[in-house]
Parts: structure tokens; sequence; C-alpha cells
């Protein structure tokens, strides 16, 4: 297996890089963490500008119509720059979930403004007290008229407050139905931010009573929705390695600058040990994201959400030690909100919920290799 990037895949890395570091350095994600929608029309407009808010859409809607290998080196440099704003929500969530649904009237209507950037999107997939199941919502969908009628409450909806098209899964006759709403139009529609551990990733739960929805493809989507949700964990596990190697970076350079009884504190044994045990698990990690990627583009609906799965399992708990080894390293002065530590330990510390959490994430793996 090659994991060698190609020359246009790594001058797009280099882009989007010089990119975030010139408008969306650390002080402008300091400034985006009380904001509900996490970016400014400068820097959502710029990211679009280079094409990669329209990658995985295709050709014909204006997309690019290229896969998650080509998104991987965008991804880790978001989570370098632990990037707040709907990128993920928007040209993960819900450009393939419109562009898988086999919807072509949809797709005509809807990618064309996800890619150009004129209306971003997520996906309402989750319910209280269900952790990650999505495959049998209580959310319901009613015929009215000549399209649907939603009723129920999605939570962990991910850039839900500035969402201008939310994608809703919902039962109907014992199928799983993808339905599309405009957050705009739609009455019986309440968005309410909820707060999280991570201001960097802004969540919303959505409250639906008798909302006007319009549904995507015919019969059951759940073989849509499934590679929808692979492809956000592989995407969430990419952003994750891109945060761990930035977070591995800074705590090589501390330890080689502080001073502790007159040496560098990275001559001490315990601090080396972190060092590589942070340098381990991102390389591992890194590695089951890329093939997680590959699998995404190239592999069948098995091989793929079991690539995905394992990514996150392995990824949920080896980062975010990584995150915890960072906030070791730099001792009190990583414990400070003015240090930009924290940030990256939060980034990783939420990758362990990201699914239902690692246990969910094994569990689910033993599941596909006893059924195998």
């Amino acid at each position: 297996m090659d994991f060698e990037f190609s020359e246009e895949q790594e001058l797009l890395r280099a882009s989007v890089r010089r990119f975030l570091a010139e408008r969306a350095p650390i002080a402008y994600v300091r400034s985006m963490l009380d904001d509900d929608r996490g970016t400014t029309a400068e820097v959502w407009d710029g990211l679009v500008a280079l094409g990669v808010v329209g990658l995985l859409a295709p050709e014909r809607s204006g997309g690019a119509g290229m896969g998650m290998v080509d998104l991987a080196p965008v991804l880790e440099e978001l989570g370098r720059a632990v990037h707040p704003g709907p990128f993920t929500a928007t040209a993960v969530g819900a450009v393939s979930a419109v562009a898988l649904a086999g919807d072509d009237a949809a797709a005509a209507a809807v990618l064309p403004g996800l890619t150009a950037g004129t209306t971003t999107g997520t996906v309402a997939l989750y319910e209280p007290g269900r952790r990650a199941e999505w495959r049998s919502p209580a959310t319901t969908a009613t015929p009215a008229g000549g399209g649907w009628r939603l009723t129920g409450t999605k939570v962990h909806v991910p850039d839900a407050a500035g969402a201008d098209l939310v994608l809703v899964t919902a039962s109907v006759g014992g199928e799983l139905g993808l339905f599309l709403i405009d957050v705009v139009a739609a009455a019986g529609l309440t968005v309410t931010a909820t707060p999280s551990v991570d201001a960097t990733r802004k969540e919303g739960t959505i409250e639906l009573v008798d909302a006007p929805a319009t549904r995507l493809g015919p019969g059951d989507a759940a073989e849509v929705v499934a590679e929808v949700v692979d492809r956000l964990h592989v995407a969430a596990v990419v952003d994750a390695v891109g945060a761990a190697s930035r977070a591995l970076e800074i705590s090589v350079d501390y330890a080689k600058e502080r001073r502790q009884f007159g040496v560098p504190v990275g001559t001490f044994q315990s601090i080396q040990h972190l060092c590589a045990d942070m340098l381990r698990a991102v390389e591992l990690a890194r590695a089951a994201a890329y093939y997680a990627c590959w699998a995404c583009d190239a592999a069948d609906a098995t091989e793929r959400h079991r690539a995905a799965t394992m990514a996150l399992a392995f990824a949920g708990d080896e980062l975010y030690s990584v995150g915890a080894s960072l906030i070791q390293i730099h001792g009190g002065i990583g414990f400070t909100w003015e240090h930009d530590a924290h940030l990256y330990y939060k980034r990783l510390l939420t990758l362990q919920e990201t699914g239902g959490g690692s246990v969910t994430q094994l569990e689910e793996l033993a599941t596909i290799v006893l059924d195998a």
C-alpha cells in the first residue's frame, strides 16, 4: 500500500496550510470560540476559493469529483490549525449525504450551493439517550400533501446553529428515510446551540415539530447513511491526526527550551518517553486514517466500515493520550487559558466521544470480525 500523496495533493496541502497561517491563525481561532457559526465570511470564502469545500461533490454539480484521499491533506491541515467552522459538516456530511442519496433533482438543486459556499449544511443523525445508534431513529416522518412532516429531537448536530440546510434521518414505515430541511424557511424547527468541551467544535440540538421536509432518494437510506457516517468518522480521525502531530511539535519545541536544574527538560527520560509515545500514537493513527480514506474511496462497504471503525477505535484513545501528554510536558503553564495547549487537548478529548466513544467502536469492530 502506497501512502505517499501525489504532487498535486501535496501542493493542495501547502496551499491550505499557508492560507490558515495567514488568514486563520490561533488568534483567529480564539476569536471564534464564542461565535455560534465559528467562522467569518472572509475565511469561509477563502476556503471556497481554494476549491476544497466541493472536493467530494460530483463535477456536474460544480465540485471536483474527488474522494476522501484527496480531502485527507485538507482535513489534516485544518486539524493542525484547530480550525473552527462548518467545513466538515458541509464538505463531508451534507455534500456526501446529498451526492450519495441517488436523487438527481435534489442534487441539482442543493449541491451547487454547497460547493460554491453560498449554502452551509449539516447532518442530524443522533438522538437523546441513544448514543451513536442511528439505524432506528425515534424521529418520525409522515406524508403531508406532496411532501413530508418530521417530528423528533436530534442532538450532537455539528455546526447546527450556522447551517442553512440540514439532512435528517427519520423512520418511515420500518425503513430509514433521509430528509432535507431548509432551516431558513422551515416552520416547526428550533435550533439550540449546545455547550461543548471543545469550543472550536460547535454542536446543537434540533427540535422538530411537524417540520416540512423533502425526502431524498427512493426506499431505505440505511446504506447511504452508513457511508456518510463512515466518512464523517474518518474525517474526524484525520483532523485529529493533524491536531496531534502539531501537539507533538509544540511539546518537543517546549522540551528543548524549558530549563530545569540548569538543563532542558527534554534531557529527562520521563519527558523523552512521553514524546516517544506521542510519536508512536500519531504515526499509527495516521496510517490507520490514510488507509480508511482509501477504503472509503476504493473498497467495498464491508471493508470501508471495518477500516473506519478500526481507525476511530484506535485514535479515540491513543490521540487523546497525545493531548494529555501535551499538558503534562508543559506543566503548570499548560493548564492556563492563555497557552494554546488546551485548544489541542480539547480537540483530541472530544474525539474520544465521536461515534459513541472508543468502547462503542471496539464493540462494533468485534461484531464485524465475528460476523465475518
